[in-house]
């Protein structure tokens, strides 16, 4: 289950951002938040800091995401 989780994780850290649709970044932070979510229930039971070094990167890439979703205000 843990592999598991770290593989895709692994996966997901190595995507490229670049020519991605607006839809496509919308589906990268919903799964990038269902894999952060996923590896936290297993942290809090095992405290694993390589889990925790995984939720950070994971964390970043998606506020990345997020980042270029919402845009920069116009004011």
């Amino acid at each position: 289950m843990t592999e598991d989780l770290l593989a895709k994780a692994k996966e997901f850290e190595n995507r490229t951002l670049s020519h991605m649709s607006t839809s496509d970044r919308v589906a990268a932070s919903r799964e990038a938040k269902a894999l952060i979510l996923s590896i936290n229930e297993i942290y809090k039971e095992t405290k694993d800091s390589n889990l925790m070094d995984v939720m950070k990167a994971l964390t970043e890439k998606k506020r990345k995401i997020e980042k270029r979703l919402k845009g920069t205000p116009l004011v």
